[in-house]
């Protein structure tokens, strides 16, 4: 603020030094006066260049911590979510970015613009009282007016920032499930669900461009309406002795160097740039919520739970990935059994990976109940992406059980079929230097053994082995299924659903748990699943041996 009033003293002296320029100087036949107001008035702007530089740092110390504040909340709000969310990275890259750069201008430009404005009324009080009325008159009146504009260019700035976040989610989500629009046939349904998101994100943005060109004409009244109405005037006024010749040009000068420009800039600045950021932070808060860690009781063991060690149980449960936005799942019951192998199927965006957070204790439901024998801590769960990490292939391995012995690891390596790829990275001293330089099935076979080796009564590989063949597969699940404790498979292949004890089936929502054959009979809906994907099979032999998996996973 107080940089922002040195600032404020060249607007208020413009007037002053250009009236008396020409009224003390050049209209007298002393150029050489005139020089000299006009070169205080030099100075005054000089000191004004140096007083808007002077405030960035402290400009800086206010938005920097801000967006770093705000990229925290962003990244912490995603990682909670058992799905990745294409939305994330437009409010990381695009939302966050902008209110960091609407927030450093609108503190650099609305100081500037406000003393510049209140500077300019105060210099025509003091030079030409008589003009005031001309100025204020239109001024109150197109502020009025911008006011009554003010809510539709939210609602319509609001409603362009949600078009662009459904066609980026929508976009988002036909990517992922590629496989199965293939294998449906469904290209031209999703494209065309596709041209009417981008249609409403169109038709937003030109509601919103509408709603502007409005404000642009409310802003030439208060700007250019001042000026009209003083030039009309200056006849009278000069024949009264009202105002001088110098004094007309003082005037000239607050209303078009200084009061035009800053209603221009503050209509600008708050029509655009404050309502653009009142939008995006009340996105950011209703779209990335602050994360809550589930609580985890440190006795949560079986007995406490009443749940025998490895059972799970799903009684009505509903959650939702942000307040009023729909239901994932809604109302699903299941329980599994200890030492059960069970199947989880269903398009794409049916709520698979939601429910595998859910079991891992990552998120917690918006109604119901997740008990699981052991507690969340008893859950192992292993995504589509496999972190490997620099070090020893040994520590890679035993991440989650430090304390394996040789011949542990080396019987989980055998089982999962891991041990060609161990010996070729030189055996478990072998070290990794950079995990990039494997592919995304070496880096899901060293995560699978290393979750084999851990000590947890119920795995989810929630798609875990979508990078590895069908033979390297079967192999995996099967090893996981002789192990002791219950084994969760998010599906991507129907062979997947063939070698489970019973099979989850979401559908709306809601869950279908039963035989993979008794699932046949009872949901056509699945029926349809295994059909696809049977036929998709036999017309593409690619997609049967890679990472297919026609309407069973994204």
């Amino acid at each position: 603020m107080l940089w922002s009033g040195v600032e404020a003293v060249p607007p208020l002296l413009s007037g002053l030094f250009v009236s008396a320029a020409v009224d003390q100087g050049f209209l007298a036949g002393r150029p050489g006066v005139g020089m000299a107001w006009l070169g205080g008035f030099g100075a005054a702007m000089a000191v004004r260049a140096y007083a808007a530089r002077a405030g960035f740092p402290h400009l800086a110390g206010v938005v920097e911590p801000l967006r770093d504040a705000l990229v925290e909340r962003v990244v912490r709000g995603a990682l909670a979510r058992p799905r990745a969310d294409p939305a994330a990275v437009a409010r990381l890259t695009e939302q966050v970015e902008s209110v960091r750069q609407l927030t450093a201008t609108l503190l650099r430009t609305l100081r500037g613009v406000g003393v510049t404005l209140v500077a300019a009324l105060v210099g025509l009080a003091l030079l030409a009282p008589a003009v005031l009325p001309l100025v204020l008159v239109p001024l109150l009146v197109a502020g009025l007016l911008f006011v009554r504009l003010l809510r539709p260019l939210a609602a319509g700035r609001r409603a362009a920032v949600l078009a662009e976040e459904r066609l980026a989610a929508e976009a988002g989500r036909a990517l992922r499930g590629l496989r199965d629009v293939q294998a449906t046939g469904a290209a031209e349904a999703v494209a065309r669900a596709l041209t009417g998101v981008a249609q409403e994100s169109a038709a937003a943005s030109r509601a919103l461009g509408r709603a502007s060109a409005l404000r642009a004409l409310v802003v030439a009244l208060g700007g250019r309406l001042p000026v009209l109405a003083v030039l009309a005037a200056a006849p009278w006024l000069l024949a009264h002795d009202a105002l001088t010749a110098g004094g007309l040009l003082g005037v000239a000068t607050y209303l078009l160097q200084q009061l035009d420009p800053a209603v221009r800039t503050l209509a600008g600045t708050v029509g655009g740039w404050l309502l653009n950021l009142g939008v995006v932070l009340d996105r950011l808060a209703e779209s990335t919520p602050t994360p809550v860690p589930t609580p985890v009781p440190a006795d949560a063991d079986a007995e406490a739970d009443g749940v025998p060690l490895g059972a799970v149980r799903l009684l009505g449960v509903r959650y939702a990935h942000a307040p009023g936005a729909p239901a994932v799942l809604d109302g699903l019951d299941a329980e599994f059994h200890p030492g059960e192998h069970v199947a989880v199927v269903g398009p794409s965006g049916v709520g698979k990976s939601t429910l595998a957070g859910l079991l891992a204790g990552l998120v917690a439901p918006t109604a119901g109940a997740v008990v699981v024998g052991g507690g969340p801590r008893g859950v192992a769960l292993l995504p589509q992406e496999a972190y490997v990490f620099p070090g020893s292939v040994r520590e890679n391995l035993t991440w989650l059980a430090p304390g394996a012995s040789e011949r542990q690891v080396a019987e989980a390596v055998g089982r999962l079929g891991a041990d060609g790829l161990v010996a070729r990275l030189g055996g478990l001293a072998g070290t990794l230097r950079d995990p990039g330089e494997l592919s995304s099935g070496e880096r899901q076979l060293l995560a699978l053994v290393r979750t084999y080796l851990a000590d947890s009564p119920v795995v989810v590989l929630d798609e875990a082995t979508c990078q590895l063949e069908a033979a390297a597969e079967e192999r995996v699940e099967r090893a996981f299924a002789a192990r002791p404790g219950t084994l969760v498979v998010v599906a991507h292949r129907i062979s997947s659903a063939l070698r489970a004890d019973r099979v989850l089936l979401l559908d709306g929502g809601r869950g279908l748990l039963a035989r993979h054959g008794d699932l046949q009979v009872l949901s056509p809906f699945y029926r349809e699943l295994v059909g696809h994907w049977l036929g998709s099979s036999r017309t593409a032999p690619g997609v049967a041996g890679g990472a297919g998996g026609a309407g069973l996973a994204p």
